[in-house]
């Protein structure tokens, strides 16, 4: 799949190295979509560890992030607790409204979010954030209007290949790594 870096969303320049806020999709993009349920209807999901310490590593460097999905359950809550994620907006129908809300009440503008999404949902969030991001295996609308494609589908670390290209891109991803080997800190 191309890397679509060099293109433009909702009118915005697109430089990965001015993203403060990422804003994530969770259903397709954490996870790989699938909806397992248990014999009493609740809501089960499946997280890449690799997602897990990207997150942190962009928390780190002193990033924000949020997630803005359509659904939501126990699990979610549960994962982005652990993970220090303050802002899991759940059940939002409109993710563009639910994005500029996130944006106004941190002070970040559009040209400095990206937002990573995989289904028709999540175009117009597209359109509110300066980069968008979609994993390989997003629905081809999606793939054709995303600002950066990765190489690794939803639900397999796509979120971490994701915020490495974001690190990447300011030189900061070595600094990540770097910490890691000195500390020791396999978080």
């Amino acid at each position: 799949m191309p890397d679509h870096s060099d293109s433009s969303c909702a009118g915005h320049a697109v430089d990965p190295t001015d993203i403060e806020l990422l804003c994530l999709d969770v259903d397709g993009v954490m996870t790989d979509g699938s909806i397992l349920l248990d014999a009493t209807g609740g809501e089960l999901k499946r997280f890449h560890v690799r997602d897990g310490l990207a997150i942190k590593a962009w928390q780190r460097q002193g990033n924000r992030i949020a997630v803005i999905t359509g659904r939501g359950c126990e699990a979610l809550r549960h994962r982005m607790a652990e993970l220090g994620v303050e802002i899991v907006l759940e059940h939002v129908p409109d993710k563009a409204s639910a994005l500029a809300s996130v944006q106004e009440r941190l002070g970040i503008g559009p040209e400095r979010t990206a937002f990573m999404g995989d289904d028709l949902a999540d175009l117009p969030a597209f359109e509110r954030s300066g980069y968008s991001m979609a994993p390989v295996d997003a629905d081809p609308d999606v793939l054709k209007r995303a600002s950066w494609v990765g190489t690794r589908r939803g639900g397999d670390a796509a979120v971490r290949e994701a915020i490495e290209h974001l690190l990447r891109a300011r030189g900061a991803w070595d600094d990540v790594v770097a910490g890691h080997l000195d500390a020791g800190n396999l978080a």
